[in-house]
């Protein structure tokens, strides 16, 4: 168990979110899985979400592809 997420025990839950994004990118976008893991971890979105005080980690997938989507449109 986690108890408390702080920003030294993040990086245990991202790869769950990456993973999930991961997915609806194939699924949404057509894209590969490595391409798609390529596009999170060089997003801003991703930026944010590394950070704790975002609290983004807490966002479930659909809201995070809108995030990720939002940016493309930028």
């Amino acid at each position: 168990m986690i108890g408390e997420v702080n920003q030294d025990n993040l990086y245990l839950i991202l790869p769950s979110k990456v993973s999930a994004l991961a997915n609806m990118l194939v699924e949404y976008k057509g894209v590969t899985i490595i391409d798609a893991i390529r596009q999170i971890y060089a997003s801003k979105l991703y930026i944010k979400l590394q950070d704790e005080s975002s609290k983004m980690w807490h966002w479930g997938p659909v809201a995070l592809y809108e995030e990720l989507e939002e940016e493309v449109i930028e």
